[in-house]
């Protein structure tokens, strides 16, 4: 008796109704995020379970969780990097299999020489509260034999969510009639409860772990009582700690099916006039293409840049046709852009970012640092 054998392709009719709710449309704590799936997509929630679990052991999808609202949690930003170009290959895995606290790990080149050019390795970084950005990236300059990085952090959120399946048909220019909305970066200070309770929330799923009460062995883990789970999960939704329930599709990499969700990760910049960041950034978070938006500062590395925002795509000329029609959405709005680039990613790999006080008092430990010579 032969067994159903179960479509894990993303291209499947169904499987492509699942992702297209599971990328990045379940937003905060989910008490039941795949019966909200199973509501929106009129499926079974069994059916949504076999699929998810399917696709999360043939590694179409690359991780199941919760994610954490870490700019909210923890000290962060964006950090460009220069490294020799023979140097470049044993930074990235430095970073991305020894250090914890760095969360996307790109390599990024530009169409010709220009500004900032030779910062070829990006992450994203984070640490705990009270402890310092900048010591870190030393320590990891000397670790890597970095020549020198820069610490861009957000000032501001304007897009937030990650949807391949459902941006990949979208055409240039498409956007809400609304601005898009701001996201503001204060640290909210956590008990040892309430951490604890967070370790087993963000933790990510195996698949024998996806089913119907998918919180109860974690409220378990967390010892603490199921309704108590809830309830300090709820409140740090209500004070902006949690972010979605997601289902990670790879970027670039072909997944065992042989299909590519995207092949170009392109990193936008725009310089514009100071005082007009907010009004940029609510414009360029309104297109739909946004995967992320923010305000940061690129400083004279990167010619003053302001505004940056990540989009993807399967098609070079197609991610440019959507930054052309950007750019010029933004000169119809009134806002002057004095240069702009684009950064085109190379190797990727993506990992949450570790954010838990505890989980740096160990790794400081591990590598002989004194953890009071870590504080801001």
């Amino acid at each position: 008796m032969s067994s159903v054998v179960i479509p894990v392709e993303i291209a499947d009719e169904v499987n492509a109704k699942i992702l297209a709710v599971s990328e990045d449309q379940l937003q905060g704590f989910q008490r039941d995020p795949f019966g909200v799936v199973a509501e929106r997509t009129g499926l079974a929630q069994s059916m949504v379970l076999a699929r998810v679990r399917a696709m999360l052991e043939a590694g179409v999808i690359r991780r199941i969780r919760q994610t954490l609202l870490a700019t909210n949690l923890a000290k962060g930003a964006l950090i460009a990097w220069e490294v020799e170009q023979d140097k470049l290959d044993s930074a990235f895995d430095y970073m991305f299999q020894d250090d914890p606290f760095s969360g996307h790990v790109v390599t990024r080149s530009t169409d010709a020489a220009t500004a900032g050019s030779n910062y070829k390795l990006w992450t994203t970084l984070k640490v705990p509260q009270g402890f310092s950005l900048e010591k870190h990236c030393e320590v990891l300059k000397a670790k890597v034999g970095a020549k020198s990085f820069r610490i861009m952090p957000a000032k501001k959120i304007f897009a937030l969510g990650v949807g391949h399946v459902r941006r990949k048909d979208m055409e240039p220019g498409a956007r809400s009639e609304e601005l898009g909305k701001v996201t503001d970066v204060a640290v909210v200070d956590l008990t040892d409860h309430e951490w604890k309770i967070m370790e087993a929330v963000k933790r990510e799923f195996e698949p024998g772990e996806l089913m119907e009460d998918l919180w109860v062995a974690r409220a378990a883990e967390a010892d603490v009582s199921l309704e108590e789970f809830f309830k300090v999960a709820e409140d740090l939704n209500e004070r902006r700690v949690v972010g979605r329930f997601s289902t990670f599709l790879e970027h670039v990499k072909k997944l065992s099916t042989g299909e590519q969700v995207t092949r170009y990760n392109a990193l936008f910049h725009w310089a514009v006039p100071p005082g007009r960041e907010l009004d940029a950034g609510r414009e360029v978070g309104r297109h739909y293409i946004m995967t992320h938006g923010y305000w940061r500062e690129g400083g004279p590395e990167f010619r003053n840049v302001n505004v940056m925002g990540v989009a993807h795509g399967t098609d070079k000329e197609k991610v440019l046709a959507h930054k052309a029609a950007i750019d010029q959405h933004l000169a119809e709005a009134g806002i002057e852009i004095s240069y702009t680039n684009v950064f085109w990613g190379g190797r990727s790999e993506i990992k949450p970012s570790e954010i838990s006080p505890f989980a740096y008092g160990k790794w400081c430990a591990q590598h002989g640092i004194e953890l009071e010579s870590m504080k801001a």
